[in-house]
């Protein structure tokens, strides 16, 4: 596992030992960023069930100013520390060892918009995207903000988010990427 481009462009990523986490392929996370990006100007990016952090580091990498990183397990959290700081970014990261549910809460009462949001929780348990909406509803996502869910083949997610639509889903195997972007209505801007 690697940064694939970016200011970190080739760096190694220390992955997780064992079957608690299942951390996104190189070539799966080349190919999201591709989509939604590849590069971006600033603003601020959660990475949810963050595992070693890969999604939120390779957003970092690729311009994001901030990414708030969201991890229960307890070697991932430390994984995910070592990674952020090989690749110091320290200093552009919050790290919370804590369940999902309880994180977004945290999030709901802060001055804090979002501009990309990584949300791959473990697989078949499609309760944790339901924190989407949350978000969503509670105006914690930029209008030019973008969703990324990733799942097993067998979850259904929504056509959308609010006014946030799904505009692609690609599959790898037997995971299953959903990217989500707001959909203006007629007459309306995006700041």
């Amino acid at each position: 596992m690697r940064v694939v481009a970016g200011q970190r462009k080739g760096m190694p990523l220390k992955a997780i030992d064992g079957t608690t986490t299942r951390p996104t392929t190189d070539k799966v996370k080349e190919s999201i960023f591709n989509i939604i990006g590849p590069y971006f100007n600033g603003g601020i990016a959660l990475d949810l069930f963050a595992g070693s952090g890969g999604l939120g580091i390779e957003a970092l990498s690729r311009g994001v100013d901030q990414a708030i990183f969201v991890e229960k397990d307890g070697r991932a959290f430390q994984v995910l520390q070592e990674n952020i700081k090989k690749c110091r970014y320290e200093n552009n990261t919050e790290l919370f060892r804590t369940d999902a549910i309880r994180a977004v809460k945290g999030l709901l009462k802060r001055e804090i918009v979002l501009d990309y949001v990584f949300v791959d929780p473990p697989y078949h348990k499609d309760v944790y995207y339901d924190l989407v909406m949350q978000l969503v509803e509670n105006g914690k996502i930029t209008k030019s903000g973008i969703i990324v869910c990733e799942h097993a083949k067998e979850v259904a997610l929504p056509e959308n988010y609010g006014p946030f639509q799904l505009i692609r889903q690609e599959t790898y195997g037997a995971a299953v990427v959903s990217i989500y972007r707001y959909v203006q209505e007629e007459g309306e801007t995006i700041d």
